[in-house]
């Protein structure tokens, strides 16, 4: 798997494959849980720019790293959601619970 996965501070910021299904949704969540409890992370931003295609293991991974990070204190969002991927979060619900930003949340202040 190509280098999925970014550290700045306490942020993760993972940038998710075209297609997220259940092969790459158990990688992305197993790395995932290691670095945020190796690194103290804090935040993880899910960088949409190249996802096209999403099944319910990806919607699973997502949720369950929102439930982690809540407990934690911390957040999630996403950033760079096509509108393909705009309409997935959106019947799953997710939209409901993490932040969603068009471009980096930094620029707005908020990391």
């Amino acid at each position: 798997m190509e280098q999925l996965f970014t550290i700045t501070g306490t942020t993760l910021t993972i940038s998710l494959p075209a297609e997220i299904d259940h092969h790459s949704s158990e990688q992305i969540r197993r790395e995932a849980d290691r670095l945020v409890q190796k690194k103290n992370i804090r935040c993880i931003l899910f960088d949409f720019s190249d996802a096209v295609f999403m099944d319910s293991s990806g919607i699973g991974m997502i949720i369950g790293r929102y439930k982690m990070m809540r407990f934690m204190g911390g957040s999630v969002m996403a950033i760079n959601v096509g509108e393909r991927m705009k309409q997935i979060l959106t019947m799953s619900g997710i939209y409901r619970v993490i932040d969603i930003y068009e471009g980096m949340p930094q620029q707005s202040g908020l990391l």
